[in-house]
C-alpha cells in the first residue's frame, strides 16, 4: 500500500491529471455555450477546444522543470515529450479527422438511395487546430505555476 502513496503524492502527477480534467471539463463548458445544450460525451471525447493533451504533458514538463531545473536531463525528457504529443495532436490526428470526414461524406453520397453502410460513420473529431494546442499549452503551463508552491 506505500506504493499507492507515493503515487498519490506525487504532486506533479496529481496537478498534470487535474489540468487534463479541467480541460476536459471546459470542453463541456464551451459546448454548452455553442449550442446551448449538456453532452457529457465531451468529458471524454478527443478533440475540440481546449486541447487536454496538451495541458497534462505541458503540465508535466513544467512541474518537472520546476522541481528538477530547467537544465536537468528529466526536464528535456518531459519537454521532447510534450513537443511530440502537441505535434501529434495538431497535425496528425487532425489530418486523420479530416480524412474521415470526406469518406464519411463519400459514404452518404454512395448510399443517398436508401441503402443501409453496415459500418459505423468515422470519428470525425480527431485531432486539433494550433490554437486548441496552444490553449492547452498555456492552461497546462498555468496549472504547474499555480501549484508552483506545493511542488
Amino acid at each position: 500500500m506505500q506504493e499507492f502513496d507515493q503515487i498519490f503524492n506525487n504532486h506533479i502527477l496529481i496537478v498534470s491529471i487535474a489540468a487534463c480534467l479541467f480541460a476536459q471539463f471546459l470542453k463541456l463548458i464551451i459546448e454548452l455555450v455553442r449550442h446551448r445544450k449538456v453532452n457529457l460525451r465531451y468529458l471524454v471525447t478527443t478533440g475540440g477546444m481546449p486541447s487536454a493533451h496538451s495541458a497534462l504533458v505541458s503540465s508535466l514538463a513544467t512541474g518537472v522543470g520546476l522541481k528538477e531545473g530547467w537544465d536537468s536531463p528529466i526536464f528535456a525528457i518531459a519537454c521532447l515529450f510534450a513537443v511530440i504529443v502537441m505535434y501529434d495532436a495538431a497535425g496528425v490526428r487532425q489530418a486523420a479527422g479530416k480524412q474521415a470526414r470526406i469518406l464519411n461524406q463519400i459514404l452518404d453520397g454512395f448510399f443517398q438511395d436508401g441503402k443501409e453502410v453496415n459500418e459505423e460513420r468515422l470519428k470525425e473529431l480527431l485531432g486539433h487546430t494550433p490554437f486548441q494546442v496552444l490553449v492547452g499549452l498555456a492552461l497546462g503551463v498555468g496549472f504547474s505555476l499555480v501549484a508552483a508552491p506545493a511542488l
